[in-house]
């Protein structure tokens, strides 16, 4: 217990502030913060929010809740180094060079550290939802998370800052929300539950509400009553609240009727949303709270005919206020809910439908003829063929006999062959990074995992600063402890998404990141005009993103459809050493032919790029590296 009450005095966190308005903090990041430090009685970080440029406004700041959290105003200057290069809401560890950036990193953060202060808030953990993967995967590939963390939050601000003279748009993202809500929920026991949600559809009879007796056996949740729910919901409620009251009722030990049990999957009934991600209160209901309640607000005060097209977001915002302790925080945090009429769900009041549809290239493509020969045949049409650049010095490898034991990938837990294989990476990479790199550099390893890359480069220049970027909490820990055994002072570790690291960089370099993880990367080398060298890995897993699109290049693009592109992506996956020689050569070309697109993409941003094969070639069955250098 001692090192965690360390590590919990020792944490700061940094908050933007903009301004503030009929009670609400902006940007609402900053309200969903400290919306969720109030709910979790959190008070082992030292909180700051950061005004812009030098401003001290400090008589300008209402409703901050300061009950046992110490909040101080700094100025962006005062930023620590680190957290300069970040987007904010951001958490740095003494000696500051640890730093967890982003919404949805930094909140799962403050549930972990509220539950190690106080474990018997088990309740605190539980808001991580099923094995702890609420918000876990990152905006960049998880629909969900960025509608959360980026979507939402940005288009009610500026909703927000409508005029209303004349009727404003209702944001696309709240739509959405309103969408997701209708749609059927998945649990881990989801067939189990609809069996019991069909034997009350067919029991006669439904008992009294459930919310009225909840709000018995919990006295300090706010008394509401639902009668707008219909009685097909209260399942539901029951599930959705036994997890947040004492009492639990005993399982039956009586034999479900045979129409329960012989019943096909099919003609279940579905499950209904009780709260953002289903039957469970989660962080993504904390996260929404503050967001929706001052969408409503607006939406009564001066829009209040537009109220009926969201009666599962008003029933959601009802019904979120019975779970215990929501209503003292958002008292705290100075939200003051808003009594909403009853609203009737029917299925003509359903919202469109806004998921990205199919283009109609991809409907309907009859020039399309399947697997990778005819389209590797159209690309040679047009004079694009599979060429790689050779490798500048392909016998060139590290001493890892004399480095020290740390830096070795043998340090981490692979087998001796793996972790050969994985010196032999590092030999290639490690080669185009120090043939570039200059004192005074900062170079960053996206992607980093354990920091193979990373801890090596930081290691054999020390005149660099090396930065590590990785959103998996554990295998940054991990790069942490090998540094700190090495005593290694140029180096910094970001857990974050890499759209959230903003600082200025000369080199990146990723080894293996994964589908358009890849892209990402480059595309952040290309906005900072840095050197790049990329070694792409899980090519059947690149698609079309909200940042990405593909084929990238022009001359791919006037080529080959995207379902084309697709094929080729596929294919390129097929190098397993355990395949037929013949399908893993193809692989190989359909490898380089992937990447000859982003290579050409990026030279039409003024980039000399060379995509080269790893020596040896065994080293990885995904051994392409793009290099990239700023012409």
């Amino acid at each position: 217990m001692k090192g965690i009450k360390k590590s919990l005095t020792e944490e700061y966190l940094y908050l933007d502030f903009s301004h503030q308005k009929e009670g609400c903090i902006f940007p609402l990041h900053t309200s969903v913060t400290l919306f969720l430090l109030s709910y979790c009685d959190c008070t082992v970080f030292k909180v700051f929010l950061v005004l812009p440029g030098e401003s001290t406004g400090i008589s300008l700041l209402k409703n901050v809740p300061s009950e046992g959290v110490e909040i101080q105003i700094i100025s962006r200057q005062e930023l620590p180094p680190i957290v300069q290069s970040c987007c904010l809401p951001a958490v740095v560890e003494r000696p500051d060079n640890f730093c967890r950036a982003g919404l949805a990193v930094v909140l799962r953060h403050i549930i972990q550290k509220s539950y190690e202060a106080d474990p018997s808030k088990k309740e605190i953990l539980e808001l991580l939802g099923f094995k702890k993967t609420c918000l876990k995967a990152c905006a960049e590939v998880s629909q969900w998370t960025r509608l959360c963390e980026l979507t939402v939050p940005l288009a009610v601000e500026n909703f927000l800052k409508e005029s209303f003279d004349q009727p404003p748009t209702i944001p696309a993202a709240v739509l959405e929300l309103e969408k997701k809500l209708s749609e059927p929920v998945r649990v881990h026991n989801d067939d189990k539950l609809r069996r019991q949600k069909l034997k009350q559809q067919k029991a006669a009879g439904v008992g009294p509400s459930l919310a009225k007796e909840k709000t018995k056996s919990k006295g300090h949740r706010q008394e509401t009553s639902e009668e707008g729910d219909s009685s097909s919901a209260s399942l539901e409620l029951k599930v959705a609240f036994s997890k947040l009251t004492i009492h639990k009722e005993p399982a039956s030990a009586n034999r479900e009727p045979s129409y329960v049990r012989k019943a096909k999957a099919s003609d279940l009934p579905p499950l209904d949303h009780v709260f953002a991600e289903g039957l469970y209160f989660t962080l993504a209901d904390i996260v929404l709270l503050p967001c929706i309640h001052h969408f409503l607000v607006i939406i009564c005060r001066k829009l209040s005919g537009k109220l009926v097209e969201f009666p599962l977001l008003a029933a959601w915002y009802q019904r979120i206020q019975e779970v215990p302790r929501v209503q003292t925080a958002a008292s705290q945090c100075g939200i003051q809910f808003i009594s909403l009429p009853e609203l009737q769900t029917t299925s003509s009041q359903q919202p469109p439908n806004l998921d990205e549809a199919p283009s109609a290239e991809e409907q309907n493509d009859p020039s399309f003829i399947g697997g990778p020969r005819p389209t590797m045949t159209k690309l040679m049409e047009k004079g694009i063929e599979v060429m790689f650049s050779p490798h500048p010095c392909p016998t060139w490898t590290l001493d890892w006999d004399t480095l020290p034991a740390a830096v070795s990938p043998k340090e981490g837990k692979m087998s001796s062959d793996r972790a050969l294989r994985k010196q032999q990476q590092l030999n290639n990479l490690v080669y185009m990074v120090t043939n570039q790199a200059k004192p005074g550099d900062r170079i960053v390893d996206f992607c980093s995992g354990g920091g193979h890359v990373g801890i090596v480069l930081a290691h054999v220049l020390p005149s660099c600063q090396v930065i590590l970027i990785e959103n998996k909490e554990l295998s940054l820990i991990r790069a942490k402890k090998r540094s700190d055994e090495l005593g290694l002072s140029n180096i910094w570790f970001i857990q974050a998404n890499m759209e959230y690291f903003t600082g200025m960089f000369n080199i990146g370099v990723a080894l293996h990141a994964c589908g358009v993880a890849t892209d990402m990367v480059i595309e952040h080398c290309l906005k900072t005009r840095a050197s790049f060298v990329t070694c792409p890995c899980c090519y059947g897993f690149i698609q079309n993103t909200s940042k990405v699109n593909f084929p990238k290049s022009e001359l791919f693009k006037k080529t080959l459809s995207y379902k084309e592109h697709m094929i080729l992506c596929r294919f390129a996956d097929q190098t397993a050493v355990q395949l037929p020689p013949q399908r893993r050569l193809i692989g190989k070309q359909c490898m380089c032919l992937v990447d000859l697109d982003r290579a050409r993409a990026a030279e039409e941003h003024g980039f000399s790029v060379q995509v080269i094969s790893m020596e040896p070639e065994s080293c990885s069955p995904k051994n392409n590296m793009i290099v990239g250098v700023p012409i």
